[in-house]
């Protein structure tokens, strides 16, 4: 595995050095999951792998954290190695324009989730990874944890306080899974699906081992480490790339595109995985959120990045 000091270096010791001053000036953790609110908000961490596998840090680059919805991006990934464009029949691809956590749009779409990035849409996904776990004699979680460690190419762990505190708070995602249920749309009991869920969400993981799990997204589905075995075809690969780059980041894709214009994906626990098509994977962690629940810091270090590297989709 090649782990081979970037060209980048340079670039993310900036980014570091520029953002940091302003670390603690803005920006709230996520409170309303207890073990959430008590991180402390003055981190930052900025990493990379390119498509040649080499590696770049800066910051707190190393510290791991929960990942909370940065886990949708892979566990669709899973979804779609094992059921293709059948996934897609209870679940949608635009962009929901209300919170990721809205009943009345669910609701006013029978039960079909908008996107596979909200939440209604990733406890979709994770009903259909049960149901193929199940099927095999196996288990969604354990193959979860299988996927991120071989990404990573070293053990990943489920944080279980994460865990527990997002079962005994998450009210408003049993509702969701629930509501689908009503609708046909969950096959499996919600408790065993919720907890996959839960826990997929509590994925614990530094910037260095997202930005290289997520490596696979700009090199065609090739596994990030050695190639083989293939992530997820060409085809799926680029689908994936236009859901982040549409639907990864709340209800601030738009302005993302804008102001960025990489596909990411994004997580309460501040973190933010961007992918550069051909050239690299990028993390950014800081876990103060701005009014979108975005990192505050996060997305001023991904555009001070594409403007100084120029790297871009557009």
């Amino acid at each position: 595995m090649s782990s081979k000091t970037s060209k980048f270096q340079p670039v993310l010791d900036e980014i570091v050095a520029t953002l940091r001053p302003q670390l603690g000036q803005g920006g709230k953790v996520a409170s309303y999951i207890p073990a959430l609110a008590r991180v402390d908000a003055r981190q930052f961490g900025i990493a990379l792998r390119t498509c040649e596998g080499e590696e770049a840090g800066a910051g707190d680059f190393e510290t791991p954290f929960s990942i909370q919805s940065v886990s949708k991006l892979f566990t669709l990934t899973l979804a779609m190695q094992r059921m293709g464009d059948a996934l897609w029949e209870r679940i949608g691809r635009e962009p929901s324009g209300n919170p990721f956590n809205s009943l009345v749009q669910l609701e006013n779409e029978q039960g079909k989730p908008r996107n596979p990035f909200i939440n209604a849409g990733a406890i979709a996904v994770a009903d259909r990874l049960v149901s193929q776990a199940r099927a095999s004699g196996g288990s969604a979680k354990t193959d979860i944890l299988a996927l991120m460690s071989s990404l990573c190419g070293e053990p990943i762990a489920f944080d279980d306080e994460v865990a527990r505190s997002e079962a005994d708070t998450g009210f408003r995602n049993i509702a969701l899974a629930n509501f689908m249920k009503s609708f046909g749309k969950i096959d499996n009991d919600v408790e065993t699906v919720l907890d996959t869920y839960f826990n997929q969400c509590a994925l614990r993981m530094s910037c260095r081992q997202l930005a290289r799990a997520a490596a696979f997204l700009c090199r065609d589905g090739a596994h990030p480490i050695d190639g083989e075995p293939e992530v997820t075809g060409e085809r799926q690969t680029r689908r994936i790339n236009a859901l982040m780059l549409t639907c990864g980041t709340y209800d601030a894709a738009g302005d993302v595109a804008f102001s960025i214009g990489l596909p990411c994906k994004s997580g309460v626990g501040g973190g933010i995985v961007a992918v550069v098509p051909d050239r690299l994977t990028l993390c950014v962690w800081s876990p103060a959120l701005d009014a979108t629940g975005n990192s505050l810091l996060g997305m001023k270090a991904l555009e001070l990045f594409v403007t100084r590297t120029g790297l871009s989709v557009f």
